[in-house]
């Protein structure tokens, strides 16, 4: 299963959400893989620590594609292997900045999807990490993958957004991966005290929206797993936040539950909040 997680608004915890449900796949025994399409590089930071040196990089792979080779490179040695049983990466590279327009021109946004589709027998589970922009890497992360997950904070202007980002996936589904389903908004940093964010997701639940029933609650533990670049799961099994996690791990796996396609096409028109 290959699931991206994507918003084009900065701040909302892609990286986070990415590295801690790929950890506890690996920890439940699935061959798993993290991809890292943000430059910024936080998911490979989160994995592999700060003195982290891949051997390849997602950017080295994109290179290869752009010139013929009589000797490309497998796919397997763009992974690199994290100090966590069943967990690899393929890391960040502030070199995709450097390459993406020569990747745009010369049409090379179905490579990923390349890649991943050799890579089907090698893992179970796949998380892809994007940028918060919709740039080449999002849509070939999108054109690649098998679902979608949304990280959604809670407040007006993220609402807003995310009925822009609905839109994007759908006009995605319709010209380039019909499979593409969206599994799932996930609430973050939510807070459980507060009228505004309960609010706002369950007029989201009204409309139909594919609110994911687990909420993650804004904690301190986060930072701080993010400082010692430790996945909850390994760095506070016990916590609260991570007990979330796994329970969102638990329900996304669950196929049975993931029928649907899509969500309904947002509207244009929003509830005052």
């Amino acid at each position: 299963m290959r699931r991206v997680v994507f918003n084009q608004k900065g701040g909302v915890g892609k990286s986070s959400i990415t590295c801690n449900l790929a950890a506890i796949s690996a920890k439940n025994g699935h061959k798993t893989l993290v991809i890292d399409l943000d430059p910024q590089g936080n998911s490979t930071h989160y994995l592999l620590g700060e003195n982290a040196n891949p051997t390849h990089t997602i950017a080295d792979y994109f290179s290869q594609t752009l010139s013929f080779n009589l000797t490309p490179k497998k796919p397997q040695e763009f992974i690199t292997a994290t100090p966590y049983e069943n967990l690899s990466v393929i890391a960040s590279d502030p070199e995709l900045d450097t390459i993406e327009q020569k990747l745009e021109s010369r049409h090379k946004v179905y490579k990923l999807r390349d890649l991943l589709n050799k890579l089907d027998d090698d893992f179970d589970h796949v998380f892809i990490d994007t940028a918060p922009a919709l740039n080449f890497y999002t849509m070939s992360a999108l054109i690649g993958a098998d679902r979608v997950l949304i990280p959604f904070d809670c407040d007006a202007f993220s609402r807003q957004a995310l009925y822009n980002i609905l839109s994007v996936i759908e006009e995605m589904r319709e010209d380039h991966n019909e499979n593409l389903v969206i599994e799932g908004i996930i609430a973050n940093q939510f807070q459980p005290r507060a009228n505004l964010p309960r609010r706002i997701l369950e007029e989201l639940k009204a409309e139909k929206q594919p609110v994911l029933p687990v909420y993650l609650n804004s904690s301190i533990k986060m930072r701080e797993s993010h400082q010692v670049c430790k996945p909850l799961i390994h760095f506070a099994p016990s916590h609260p936040l991570t007990t979330k996690f796994v329970e969102l791990f638990e329900h996304i796996s669950d196929s049975k539950t993931r029928s649907k396609k899509a969500a309904p096409k947002p509207t244009k028109t929003t509830k005052a909040v």
